[in-house]
């Protein structure tokens, strides 16, 4: 569990950095430009070292350069806001193939009830499109301060219930069908 909070941090350690500078400076130029600076030496960091960097890393390396320049350029810091909609849009789409939860699964469950998991995945790729949709809302009012508790609070706080809700609803259909079974 350690390893994948340091992988999304990893991930997302631009948009960390750009989150804690804006909310202890108030500038968004200043929170932009060393958010680009920060995406950039994580990569020159990594090459250096030898460490491979995933996909998602990349993509959001790219994302912070092209939506920071924008937000640079126009002075709108709505371009680097639409960051986390992006992120969240692809996540969405790869998370509508068919059965990609199954291998995160624990094998009483993949075992017991496969269908259910399906189901689950896709519940997941809607969760995803709707918290994408609610950040553009979010950054298309341009208001910092709501997308920094949105981002921070709402997102995150999507995903524990999500997969609270998951996990309680897995123990029930997991242990029903294993009761019907001995019953059969």
């Amino acid at each position: 569990m350690k390893d994948v909070f340091a992988r999304l941090a990893s991930d997302f350690f631009s948009t960390i950095v750009f989150l804690t500078l804006y909310l202890i400076t108030d500038n968004v130029v200043l929170a932009t430009s060393v958010a680009i600076a920060g995406a950039v030496a994580q990569v020159i960091y990594s090459r250096v070292k030898g460490k491979p960097l995933g996909f998602m890393t990349y993509a959001s390396v790219g994302l912070v350069i092209v939506l920071g320049s924008a937000t640079l350029l126009t002075h709108d810091p709505r371009f680097v806001l639409a960051k986390p909609a992006i992120g969240h849009f692809a996540i969405g789409i790869i998370m509508l193939k068919r059965g990609w939860m199954l291998r995160y699964m624990p094998p009483i469950v993949t075992e017991t009830v496969p269908e259910y998991v399906t189901i689950a995945g896709y519940a997941w790729a809607a969760l995803m499109f709707a918290l994408a949709a609610g950040t553009i809302a979010v950054a298309s009012t341009g208001d910092l301060k709501l997308w920094a508790f949105y981002v921070s609070v709402v997102l995150i706080g999507a995903k524990v219930a999500a997969f609270a809700v998951q996990y309680v609803a897995f123990r029930i259909l997991v242990t029903n069908r294993i009761r019907a079974a001995a019953r059969a």
